[in-house]
C-alpha cells in the first residue's frame, strides 16, 4: 500500500521532432520546482519525464533527414537531456517509448485489454492530422479539411484498425469528473472536456495503424503498430514497472499525485488516459493539471513559424536560475503567458538584481563595514523588528499553500513581498546613521542580525525555483551549517548563529544592460533556431524579401574611414564590449564594439580598422561611443571578425 509521504509527479513525454524550446522548458521547470519543494518538505519524491518517439511524423522526419528513425530520435533525445542538465532539472527517470522495458509493457497492456474485450478490430475512415496524430470528424474540422488544433491540412485515411471501447466508460468518467473537482485543473479545462467531448458522446478510439511501421507492433497481429495514445500514455506506469515482476515503484508511487500537461493535450490525458486506467483496473491520478501556453510575442511558439525562444542563449548569459525564476514568476500557472527576452531581462533587473541582489549586498557590506564582517548577537527587538520577524515566520505556510496549489507565481510573490519589506526595513532603521555612534552601534547589531536572518529564510524558500542561488547567498552570509539551510529550520526566527563571518562576493545577479544585450541575445536565438530547424530556416530565408537596391546618392551619405587603434581595453562589468581609442586623421574618437568574446584587446593595438564615422554618438554603459566598427560574421554567426586595412593606408582615409 502506498505510503502517505510519497509524491509522484510527471511531465508529458515530449515529441522529439526537433530541439526543445522555452515552451517545453516551462513545463519541465514547473515539475522540477514542485519535485524539489516536496523533497525539501520531507516527501519521498519520484519525478518522471521522457520522450514520445514513435509515429508517422517521426518516420517522415527521419526520411527527410536521410537517417533511420532510431538514429533520428537518439540525437534529439541526447540534446534534450543536455538541455535539462543546463536548466538544472533533476528527474528520477527519463522514459523513452523506444526503451525495451516500455515496448514489452505496452504489448502486455494491449494484450490484456484485447483479451478482456475492451479492444476490437474494425475499419476506419476519416481525416487524419499527421503532426497532431489525431483523427477528426467532419464537424470538428475547420473549413478546407484543416485540423482544428494546428490548422494544417488533414489527410483522408481508410485502414483496418483496432479500437478501444471508449463509449463503454463514458458515463463512469463523466461521474468521476463531476464528483472529483480536483481531478482536472484548472476547472475551466474540466468544463471544456465535459461539454465538448464527453456529454456529446464518445466514439470508440482507433488505437492501431497499418500505414506506417515506426511503432510498437501489436503482439498478436504484427501488421499493425500500436497507435500513439496507447503507446505514449502508458509511459507513466511502464516507467514504474507495471506488468513486470518488480512492481515496487508501482506499489510505492501509483497513483500519480500530479501529472502536468499542456492544454493542447488535455483531451488525451483527461479522457483517453483515465479510460485506459479504468479498463486496466488501476486507480486514476489524483490530479491532471493542464497549464496554458507560453506564448512568444503574444503568439503560440512554433518552430515552423520561427517565433520560438530557446533557453541556451539566456542561460549562457544570465544563468539557469534567472530563466527558471522568470518562467515561474511571470504568469499564473494554468493561464497563458507571454515570453519576450526584453520582459525577461526587465524582470531579472527589477526582482533579482535590484530587490534580492541589493538586499544581500547591502547587508553583507554593512556587516563588514560596522562589525569587521562578523554577525553580532541581537539585542532587544523593537516593534519594527518584530513586524518583519512576524512576516518571515508566517511566510513558510503561505508559500507551502501556494506551492501545493501549483501556484508558483503566487508563492514567489509572497516571498518577494518579504524581500520588499526587508529592503524597507533598511530605510526605516537607517543603519548608516546608527553606525555613527557607539550607542547606535548597539542597536545596529540587532538590525543587521535581523537582515541576515531574513536572508536565510529567503534563501531556503527560493531554493526549489532557483537551486543554485541559495548556495551563493549562504556563502556570502557565512552560513555553512546545512542544518539551518532546511525547511525544518524555518520553524522559528533566530537560527543564524552570532559570530560567523560574512564574505562579500560578486553580485549574484549583475544588472543587465538591456539596450546593449537585447540585440545580442536575439541574434543568438536566431542562430539557435536555424540549427534546430534548418529546413524551416531555409524556407524563412527564401521567403524574406531581397535587400532593396540603393542609389549612389544613398551610398554617398555613408562616411567610411580608416581608423588606427591607439588603445583597447575591456569595458568593466561587461563580457561583450571592448572600448577603443582611435586615431582618425587629425582627431581621436572613443568607440565601443561588442566583440570582446572574439579578440584579446592588446592584439588590436596598432591595427587599422574600418569605421562608420557619421553615426550620431550613443551612450553605452555610461560611455559615449562615436561611430561603429565594421565586422563580418562566420557562416554560422558564431564568430565575428573585424575588417582590417592593409599596411600602407594611413588613418583617416576615406573608403569609396
Amino acid at each position: 500500500m502506498r505510503e502517505k509521504n510519497t509524491f509522484y509527479i510527471t511531465t508529458p513525454i515530449y515529441y522529439p521532432s526537433g530541439h526543445m524550446h522555452i515552451g517545453h522548458t516551462y513545463t519541465t521547470v514547473a515539475a522540477d520546482t514542485m519535485a524539489r519543494f516536496k523533497k525539501m518538505t520531507g516527501h519521498q519524491v519520484y519525478f518522471l519525464t521522457g520522450t514520445d518517439e514513435h509515429g508517422q511524423k517521426i518516420e517522415r522526419s527521419a526520411q527527410e533527414a536521410g537517417i533511420p528513425p532510431q538514429q533520428f530520435v537518439d540525437g534529439i533525445v541526447a540534446q534534450t537531456k543536455q538541455l535539462w542538465d543546463l536548466m538544472n532539472i533533476k528527474y528520477d527517470d527519463f522514459i523513452r517509448t523506444t526503451d525495451e522495458r516500455h515496448i514489452q509493457a505496452v504489448q502486455r497492456i494491449f494484450q490484456k485489454l484485447y483479451d478482456q474485450g475492451d479492444i476490437y478490430k474494425d475499419a476506419y475512415e476519416g481525416q487524419y492530422c499527421v503532426p497532431c496524430e489525431a483523427f477528426w470528424t467532419a464537424s470538428q474540422l475547420k473549413e478546407g479539411n484543416l485540423c482544428p488544433d494546428c490548422s494544417r491540412p488533414t489527410e483522408l485515411v481508410r485502414e483496418e484498425s483496432y479500437f478501444l471501447r471508449m463509449s463503454k466508460y463514458q458515463d463512469w468518467l463523466i461521474e468521476h469528473i463531476e464528483t472529483h473537482p480536483e481531478f482536472i485543473q484548472p476547472p475551466s479545462r474540466a468544463k471544456e472536456m465535459l461539454q465538448n467531448f464527453l456529454k456529446p458522446g464518445l466514439q470508440d478510439l482507433s488505437i492501431s495503424r497499418t500505414s506506417f511501421t515506426w511503432g510498437v507492433p501489436v503482439p498478436f497481429d504484427p501488421e499493425h503498430v500500436i497507435y500513439v495514445w496507447i503507446d505514449a500514455l502508458s509511459n507513466y506506469i511502464t516507467a514504474l514497472g507495471y506488468t513486470t515482476e518488480n512492481q515496487d515503484l508501482m506499489d510505492t508511487y501509483w497513483p500519480a499525485d500530479v501529472q502536468l500537461v499542456g492544454k493542447e493535450i488535455t483531451r488525451f490525458h483527461t479522457i483517453y488516459w483515465p479510460i485506459i486506467l479504468k479498463a486496466l483496473g488501476l486507480p486514476l491520478p489524483k490530479q491532471i493539471f493542464a497549464h496554458g501556453w507560453l506564448l512568444f510575442n503574444e503568439d503560440k511558439m512554433s518552430k515552423s513559424k520561427g517565433n520560438v525562444a530557446y533557453p541556451g542563449p539566456v542561460v549562457k548569459h544570465y544563468g539557469a536560475d534567472a530563466l527558471r525564476y522568470y518562467l515561474m514568476r511571470e504568469m499564473p500557472f494554468g493561464a497563458d503567458g507571454n515570453y519576450t527576452n526584453q520582459a525577461m531581462m526587465t524582470r531579472v533587473n527589477s526582482d533579482l538584481a535590484n530587490d534580492l541582489g541589493n538586499l544581500l549586498s547591502r547587508t553583507v557590506a554593512m556587516i563588514e563595514k560596522y562589525f569587521d564582517g562578523v554577525i553580532q548577537a541581537p539585542g532587544k527587538y523593537e516593534q519594527v523588528d518584530l513586524d518583519l520577524i512576524a512576516l518571515l515566520e508566517a511566510l513558510p505556510q503561505k508559500v507551502e499553500e501556494e506551492m501545493n496549489a501549483l501556484q508558483f507565481s503566487q508563492a514567489l510573490s509572497e516571498i518577494w513581498k518579504v524581500i520588499g519589506a526587508s529592503n524597507r526595513y533598511i530605510d526605516l532603521t537607517e543603519p548608516w546613521i546608527l553606525g555613527r555612534s557607539e550607542e547606535g552601534k548597539e542597536r545596529l547589531r540587532t538590525v543587521l542580525y535581523v537582515l541576515a536572518e531574513s536572508l536565510r529564510f529567503i534563501g531556503i524558500l527560493i531554493d526549489p525555483v532557483m537551486p543554485s542561488t541559495p548556495e551563493k547567498m549562504f556563502c556570502q552570509l557565512g552560513i555553512s551549517d546545512e542544518g539551518i539551510q532546511t525547511w525544518a529550520s524555518l520553524d522559528r526566527f533566530g537560527h543564524t548563529p552570532a559570530g560567523q563571518r560574512v564574505m562579500k562576493g560578486e553580485a549574484i545577479f549583475p544588472r543587465i544592460d538591456i539596450k546593449a544585450d537585447l540585440p545580442v541575445l536575439e541574434a543568438e536565438n536566431e542562430v539557435e533556431h536555424q540549427k534546430s530547424n534548418p529546413k524551416a530556416a531555409e524556407e524563412e530565408k527564401a521567403a524574406k524579401p531581397a535587400v532593396p537596391l540603393i542609389g549612389i546618392e544613398d551610398f554617398q551619405k555613408i562616411q567610411l574611414v580608416t581608423a588606427k587603434v591607439l588603445a583597447c581595453e575591456k569595458v568593466k562589468k561587461s563580457d561583450k564590449l571592448l572600448q577603443f581609442r582611435l586615431k582618425v586623421g587629425d582627431e581621436e574618437r572613443t568607440v565601443l564594439s561588442g566583440i570582446a568574446e572574439h579578440y584579446e584587446p592588446e592584439t588590436l593595438i596598432g591595427r587599422t580598422l574600418v569605421l562608420l564615422a557619421n553615426l550620431p554618438p550613443r551612450k553605452i554603459r555610461g560611455i559615449e561611443s562615436e561611430g561603429m566598427l565594421l565586422s563580418a560574421a562566420s557562416d554560422d554567426e558564431s564568430t565575428l571578425r573585424l575588417l582590417f586595412v592593409d599596411e600602407g593606408v594611413g588613418d583617416g582615409a576615406g573608403i569609396a
